[in-house]
C-alpha cells in the first residue's frame, strides 16, 4: 500500500517539478533578452556582433563576492546562429586582494562552430590571463577575436576592489 501511495504521489509531483524547472527557464530566456538590449542600447555597434557571431552565451545576472577569496556565479542562454540551443553555468573563484560584491551581466561570442562546440564539451575554460571588455560607448569598435572568443561584460551594482588572479568554468545543457 505504501508503494503505491508513493507511486500516486511521485506521478503527481513529476509534471509540477517540470513547470517549475520550464518557468526558471523561460525567466532566464527573458532575462537574457534583456541583458542583450542593454548590451545594444549601451554600445550600439553591439548589434552587428550579435549578428555576425556564429554563436554567443549571455549571463544575464553574475553575483561576485570576496574577502580575499572570491567567487562569482551565474545561469545564461547559449545561442547558436541567433536560436537559443541551450543553459550554461559559470563558476568562477579568485584568489588575491578583494572585497565586496558585485553583480553584472557577461556575453561570449563565439567566431566559428568550432569555438562553440569547445564550450558545448565542457572544455571551456578563461584562465587568469583572459580578459573581457567592460561595455561602454564605442567599446566594442576596435575589439578583436582570441581563440575564436570575444568577451564583454556590464556592470549592474555593486561595489568591488579587487587585484587577483582566478578563472571562469563552464557548463553547457542543450535544450
Amino acid at each position: 500500500m505504501k508503494k503505491i501511495i508513493f507511486s500516486l504521489l511521485f506521478t503527481a509531483l513529476l509534471p509540477a517539478a517540470a513547470i517549475m524547472a520550464q518557468d526558471k527557464e523561460t525567466e532566464l530566456q527573458a532575462d537574457a533578452d534583456k541583458g542583450k538590449s542593454a548590451f545594444i542600447n549601451s554600445d550600439g555597434q553591439m548589434q552587428s556582433l550579435f549578428d555576425n557571431a556564429y554563436g554567443y552565451v549571455i549571463f544575464p545576472n553574475v553575483g561576485k563576492g570576496a574577502i580575499g577569496i572570491g567567487g562569482a556565479a551565474g545561469n545564461g542562454i547559449v545561442y547558436e546562429q541567433g536560436k537559443p540551443v541551450g543553459s550554461a553555468k559559470m563558476k568562477q573563484v579568485n584568489v588575491g586582494f578583494q572585497f565586496g560584491g558585485q553583480a553584472y551581466r557577461e556575453v561570449i561570442f563565439f567566431e566559428n562552430k568550432a569555438a562553440l562546440d569547445r564550450f558545448k564539451e565542457g572544455n571551456f575554460e578563461f584562465s587568469g590571463q583572459a580578459s573581457a571588455v567592460a561595455v561602454t560607448k564605442g567599446a566594442s569598435g576596435n575589439v578583436k577575436y582570441g581563440n575564436g572568443v570575444m568577451v564583454f561584460t556590464q556592470e549592474k551594482g555593486g561595489l568591488m576592489y579587487e587585484a587577483s588572479i582566478g578563472g571562469q568554468k563552464f557548463s553547457y545543457k542543450a535544450f
